[in-house]
């Protein structure tokens, strides 16, 4: 009797195990992506920069602007302060598109040297605006990288001409302040800090190129010349940027 209860016993345990090992295994739950913010949204930022204008001129009739010299290299450089505002929307998970818009103070100085008779002067950029559209990817859900295009105006200061010798003295002879138009592409990249996520670090490149301008020598009545001026500026900057962001977290796609 004692060997048929042993022997139930053993089969009964065998029969539970195998059911057991049958029973379909309850996987654990899957993990969330963890969430990142969104690109979508508005911006300001404020930032330095570098620059390096150059311009290519020569002396002509004030009337009819009949060439009087032949070009002439000049250049300037120095440092800018940048604040702007804009607009991004994220698409396809990786991909932006935006608008955005920014003024510049400028301190770009560089020496001008009047063709037909010598004077110099220091010629200055004072300040520019741009406004824009940009294109962007990106690689990591963190790092934006992009690049820009747009409209651009900038304004150089009027400058007094002095004589070229050592030491140089001060003439009666200027010229005019100028507004140049014209267009620029640049680009750059743009890092979510990851301490802030609403605070981004943008550094940029920006090549700009204006129409050239005919800028009077003053006195007019005296001199009856102008100078043909043709200038492009290119400029780096870094910015921090201030995300306003209304998509909220999205889903990191990897």
């Amino acid at each position: 009797m004692n060997k048929l209860l042993l022997a139930t016993a053993f089969a009964m345990a065998a029969i539970g195990s195998a059911g057991a090992a049958d029973l379909p295994y309850k996987a654990p739950p899957m993990q969330a992506a963890a969430p990142v913010q969104t690109w979508t949204g508005c911006w300001v930022s404020g930032g330095v920069g570098y620059g390096i204008w150059d311009q290519k001129h020569h002396d002509e009739t004030a009337g009819t602007l009949t060439q009087l010299t032949q070009d002439i290299d000049s250049a300037g450089k120095g440092w800018l302060g940048r604040v702007g505002v804009g607009c991004d929307y994220q698409f396809n998970s990786n991909f932006l598109i935006g608008a955005f818009g920014d003024f510049d103070w400028m301190n770009l100085k560089g020496d001008y040297l009047v063709p037909l008779n010598g004077l110099i002067g220091e010629e200055k950029e004072r300040n520019s605006w741009a406004a824009g559209l940009r294109i962007g990817y990106l690689p990591y859900p963190n790092l934006l990288t992009f690049l820009s295009g747009g409209w651009t105006q900038a304004r150089f200061d009027s400058f007094n001409l002095v004589t070229s010798g050592n030491p140089s003295f001060p003439t009666i002879f200027s010229t005019d302040s100028a507004t140049y138009n014209g267009g620029f592409i640049g680009g750059g990249y743009e890092y979510r800090l990851p301490w802030f996520q609403s605070l981004t670090w943008k550094t940029e490149y920006r090549y700009n190129f204006y129409k050239a301008q005919d800028v009077d020598y003053l006195p007019l009545a005296a001199t009856g010349t102008a100078t043909h001026m043709e200038k492009d500026v290119q400029t780096v900057t870094t910015s921090l940027v201030w995300r306003f962001n209304f998509g909220g977290p999205v889903v990191a796609r990897y």
